[in-house]
C-alpha cells in the first residue's frame, strides 16, 4: 500500500512539477532564447512548443532505455547524437506536413539540439529512471515550456496584430475609436518584458502559497 502510494506521488510530481513549482522557462529560466524568437504568432509558438516536447520525450525515453550501457566518459556526446536524431525526425516531418510553419521557424526547430531544457532533462532524470517515467517527465516538461510560449505568443499577436491565427479579436468598432495596433509587441524585447512579468507573478503567488 505505502509502494503504491509512494509510486502515485512520485507520479504526481512528474507530471506536474514542470507546469508550475519547476517550470523550465519560468522558475528555472531555460530555453528562454526560443521563447523570445517564436512567439510573435500563436502558430508557430505552438509548432515549436509541440516539436520541443516530442524531442524532450522521445530523447530522454531512448537514453533512458540505453541509461545501462552508455560509459559515463561519452554520455554527452550520445545525449547529442540521440536529441539530433530526434530534432531531424521532427523537422523532416514538420517540411514535410507543415512547409510553411516549418520554413517561419527556420533555424529555430534546428536549434532544438542546444535547448537546455533537452539534456538538462536528459541529465537530471533520464539517466536515473527507467524509460516509461522518462518519457513522463519529458512530456511534462515539454508541456511546461510550452504552455509558456503560447501565454506569451497570444499576449504579443493580440496586442501587436489585434488577431489570432488570422481572426480578428479586437472589434471594429475599437479600431474606430482610434486604437491602433501596439508594434512594439513583436518585437524581442516586448516578449523578454511579458516573460518578466510571468516570472514575477508565479513567483509572488508560490510566495504566498509558502507563507500560508
Amino acid at each position: 500500500m505505502w509502494r503504491n502510494q509512494a509510486m502515485s506521488e512520485n507520479l504526481k510530481n512528474v507530471l506536474l512539477k514542470p507546469i508550475f513549482k519547476g517550470n523550465p522557462i519560468s522558475v528555472l529560466v531555460l530555453g528562454i532564447c526560443s521563447s523570445l524568437a517564436v512567439t510573435v504568432q500563436l502558430k508557430g509558438a505552438l509548432v515549436m512548443a509541440l516539436s520541443v516536447t516530442i524531442v524532450t520525450g522521445l530523447s530522454s525515453f531512448v537514453v533512458s532505455l540505453m541509461r545501462k550501457s552508455i560509459p559515463n566518459r561519452v554520455r554527452i556526446i550520445v545525449q547529442l547524437v540521440v536529441v539530433a536524431m530526434m530534432v531531424i525526425l521532427v523537422d523532416q516531418v514538420l517540411k514535410a506536413y507543415a512547409y510553411s510553419v516549418s520554413k517561419s521557424l527556420s533555424v529555430y526547430i534546428g536549434l532544438i539540439i542546444t535547448n537546455c531544457i533537452v539534456m538538462g532533462r536528459i541529465e537530471a532524470f533520464a539517466l536515473g529512471n527507467k524509460p516509461g517515467l522518462s518519457l513522463l517527465d519529458g512530456l511534462a516538461n515539454g508541456f511546461g515550456y510550452g504552455l509558456i510560449l503560447v501565454v506569451v505568443a497570444i499576449v504579443r499577436e493580440i496586442l501587436g496584430s489585434g488577431s489570432i491565427f488570422g481572426f480578428q479579436i479586437i472589434p471594429q468598432a475599437v479600431y474606430n475609436a482610434g486604437y491602433m495596433n501596439n508594434g512594439l509587441m513583436i518585437l524581442p524585447p516586448f516578449a523578454l518584458i511579458l516573460l518578466g512579468c510571468i516570472i514575477w507573478i508565479q513567483r509572488s503567488i508560490q510566495k504566498d502559497l509558502q507563507e500560508e
